[in-house]
């Protein structure tokens, strides 16, 4: 394990890797420390220092005076681009160990870690240096108007931008905020979760060797409550690019308000997943599967709420928990293990209250419902995949996000009333509908309330497609054709054409004026 260590210099391989905060281009530590925990054996793997107030104060000062320099932002679009041309190539030769490193951080099984930790990062920031390449950051209007004028708008970027990153997929989210953001020409400061601070750093890391300016990524740690609500108040901060609960995204909201701070926010999710009665069940079957129990069902975007039509459901149950009964749930460092454990003893005791509300509620478990048993299970934070039938939607389990690889299962008799149950939640971040009739299919997509509606897949994101939500999901949108929007500001120019002074508009306020009656 690559550790960016208290002593650049020297290293002890057979002690835990102490990671430090990046500001301004150099390692600080705290006074005080983390211990990283792996999920899956509750050991302690590394260390990392506890930021404060103090510390984000640094860096956002780091980041301003990067950004007054001029030196990156005033680099040539092309050559930011080479740069992170530069950061693929490194994250290439890594692939093995960063995949470990996402593994050993947060639990996610290695083939769900060599996507999550190389394989999106690879491909988004390729695709941001594309985009970069080719951005328009001039385009001219009309030479028009009463008075004679030509114009054009021009993209700016915006200054020192925040991005807060949850612990779920930190690399990926990492990506999505700061290398957009640097590509437009800002200067960040990423407020890593304080317990998968790792691949974070890395990136910090990977960035200054491909030639990025100290001071244009910072990366801090720290408590949410502080130094998270630090950051999101500074006065030097312009934008926050923010994933994580929707209960916290309105403390966010509430907190960059101060200074009218352009925001873009990625909230909770409670997925509805429509299977039409002509579905192909086989796929469908797999597909409900994965939109739920991806990363243990620790992705906002789950599909957490699966709708079944009458005809289906006892079928669909069946062959649902017979499929469910073949996935391996373990130690996600052996290749074969399809589900991981959940983050911490935190998650997995809000998950198994959960549980215990939906049996309250009258709901049943037909598969799972708690923790499972034998010695390989005897430390890690574990979950049994559980589905619940007889659920209806106004039951808690239908209607809050779990964050668990729980699925509540709702019958329904028509599809007027699938939508109607589907659209029945103040969340909108996804949604899917599995059907062999794709015109069918995309008549119900375009009637749901949802950022994302997959048909006949899940989990599906891309970067060419915008990514955000609806309602209590969220606002605004990361990846897609406008991805370096959200991290500039547009301005507008005009120039006077009309040659003298009896053609201006002046005349509309101030009158004739005594020189021109004159003449």
């Amino acid at each position: 394990m690559t550790a960016i260590l208290s002593d650049e210099t020297t290293r002890d391989t057979t002690a835990r890797p102490h990671y430090r905060m990046f500001i301004g281009g150099e390692w600080v530590d705290a006074t005080e420390h983390y211990d990283i925990v792996d999920p899956a054996t509750e050991e302690v793997v590394a260390t990392a220092a506890k930021g404060g107030v103090e510390h984000v104060d640094l860096a956002v000062a780091a980041a301003k005076r990067a950004f007054e320099s001029g030196e990156w932002r005033t680099t040539p679009p092309a050559r930011r681009a080479d740069v992170l041309d530069e950061v693929v190539a490194i994250i290439g030769g890594r692939v093995d160990e960063l995949t470990r490193l996402g593994t050993v951080e947060n639990g996610a099984p290695l083939r769900l870690s060599a996507a999550l930790s190389v394989g999106f990062p690879l491909t988004h920031i390729q695709y941001f240096a594309d985009l970069l390449r080719k951005y328009e950051w001039q385009r001219p209007g009309p030479v028009a108007g009463q008075v004679l004028h030509a114009s054009f708008t021009r993209r700016e970027p915006l200054g020192v931008c925040a991005a807060i990153v949850p612990w779920n997929f930190p690399l990926v989210l990492a990506v999505w905020k700061a290398v957009p953001a640097i590509a437009a020409g800002n200067s960040v400061v990423i407020k890593v979760d304080e317990k998968t601070p790792i691949g974070t750093l890395e990136i910090a890391k990977i960035l200054g060797e491909a030639g990025l300016p100290d001071g244009v990524l910072n990366v801090v740690t720290g408590d949410g409550p502080t130094v998270g609500a630090h950051l999101v108040a500074h006065p030097d901060v312009r934008k926050v690019s923010f994933t994580g609960s929707t209960a916290t995204g309105r403390e966010v909201m509430r907190l960059a308000s101060g200074t009218i701070k352009r925001l873009t926010l990625e909230l909770g999710g409670k997925g509805p997943n429509i299977v039409l009665d002509d579905a192909d069940l086989d796929v469908a079957v797999d597909g409900s599967l994965y939109a739920f129990l991806l990363h243990a069902g620790q992705s906002c975007e789950s599909g957490t709420r699966l709708l079944l039509p009458d005809s289906l459901h006892d079928e669909f149950v069946q062959r649902l928990v017979a499929r469910a009964r073949t996935l391996r749930v373990g130690d996600p460092l052996d290749p074969a293990t399809d589900i991981g454990p959940v983050m911490s003893a935190v998650q997995r005791d809000r998950i198994l209250g959960y549980i215990e509300r939906g049996r309250q509620e009258g709901a049943s478990v037909v598969l799972g419902g708690g923790s499972p048993s034998g010695p390989e299970y005897a430390k890690g934070f574990w979950v049994e995949p559980t589905l619940f039938t007889g659920v209806t939607n106004d039951m808690c389990i239908a209607r809050e996000e779990i964050f668990g690889p729980v699925l509540s299962i709702l019958r329904y008799g028509s599809v007027d009333e699938a939508v109607a149950i589907a659209n029945d939640t103040e969340y909108g971040l996804s949604a899917g509908v599995w059907s062999r009739d794709v015109g069918r299919a995309l008549e119900v997509a375009e009637r749901l309330e949802a950022g994302s509606v997959w048909i006949n897949d899940w989990h599906n994101l891309s970067q060419y497609m915008p990514f955000g939500g609806y309602k209590q999901s969220g606002s605004g949108r990361e990846l897609g054709p406008d991805a370096l929007d959200a991290y500039t500001e547009e301005k507008a120019i005009t120039i006077d054409l009309s040659g003298s002074l009896d053609r201006r508009a002046y005349g509309l306020v101030l009158g004739t004026s005594p020189e021109v009656a004159e003449g």
